[in-house]
């Protein structure tokens, strides 16, 4: 199992400062956050800032194969897809596999006469435009359950856009904590998803109190063991990521101990699911 902290649970510290504390807790792999993607970009040329990162990244064994795209830029606006490219050529550089993407609810518009149907059409388009950017590369873009009301926060809205477009380059990523607070069927989504579900976000809330991302075997009731279970049967061999800044308020000596904690409860999870 490649057990992975999303890196914004270091969010006050250098992307190379992350790392070096995630690696000291036994941590292996990453995904790597919108935050600490736009401090590697505004240092200069991105391309090369992303290759110099993946440099730092091998030296110290850490492996970022998973990165969150902007969920601010509007993936069907102008501005937005300029933004998102530039952060698939930062990814590209790092050696990132797959890179998670929001669905746009199009509510920038301000346009209350858009309906589902004509939403779907434009993130059809929008998504066309990036697997044509990330053409003849090993990227991924996986695109994410989310909570809101419309076509993208259920397993067959996104399944909508794997079967129009049959790319190598399109996945989705479950997000368990999202998916708690709509359906809660985790265990339809991983079966309807199969091969396609190439990213994981692990987080857990009560299933009513909004999106809390946090850590698992606390206030929160997503069964883990079952989506655990069911992703192994699957063959899914990409990263078990938890996405949990929801854990993050804390002294940094008391954010280790957490991830001490994590790592043994998913030694745990993992002995118990084994298949």
């Amino acid at each position: 199992m490649k057990l992975s902290v999303w890196s914004s649970y270091y969010i006050g510290l250098s992307p190379e400062d992350t790392m070096r504390n995630l690696k000291s807790h036994g941590f292996d792999y990453c995904e790597i956050s919108l935050e600490h993607s736009i401090d590697i970009m505004n240092r200069g040329n991105i391309k090369e800032e992303g290759a110099k990162f993946r440099k730092f990244t091998d030296e110290i064994g850490m492996e970022i194969s998973q990165g969150h795209l902007s969920y601010e830029a509007k993936l069907c606006s102008p501005d937005g897809m300029d933004f998102l490219k530039k952060q698939i050529d930062l990814f590209l550089a790092m050696g990132v596999k797959n890179a998670v993407l929001h669905c746009d609810g199009l509510k920038w518009k301000k346009d209350e006469s858009l309906t589902d149907t004509d939403k779907i059409k434009e993130n059809t388009r929008a998504i066309g435009e990036i697997l044509d950017y990330v053409k003849g590369t090993d990227l991924v873009i996986c695109l994410e359950n989310l909570i809101s009301d419309n076509f993208a926060n259920h397993i067959d809205g996104l399944m909508y856009f794997i079967e129009n477009f049959k790319s190598k380059n399109l996945g989705i990523c479950l997000d368990t904590g999202h998916l708690n607070l709509r359906d809660k069927d985790q265990l339809r989504f991983l079966q309807k998803g199969g091969k396609h579900i190439k990213a994981l976000h692990l987080a857990d809330n009560d299933g009513r109190s909004g999106d809390q991302h946090i850590m698992p075997y606390g206030c929160g009731n997503v069964d883990f063991v079952s989506i655990i279970k069911e992703a192994k049967k699957l063959g899914y061999d990409g990263l078990y990521n938890l996405e949990i800044p929801g854990e993050r308020y804390a002294p940094q000596e008391i954010l280790g101990y957490k991830l001490d904690y994590i790592k043994k409860m998913f030694d745990y999870l993992d002995k118990i699911t084994e298949i």
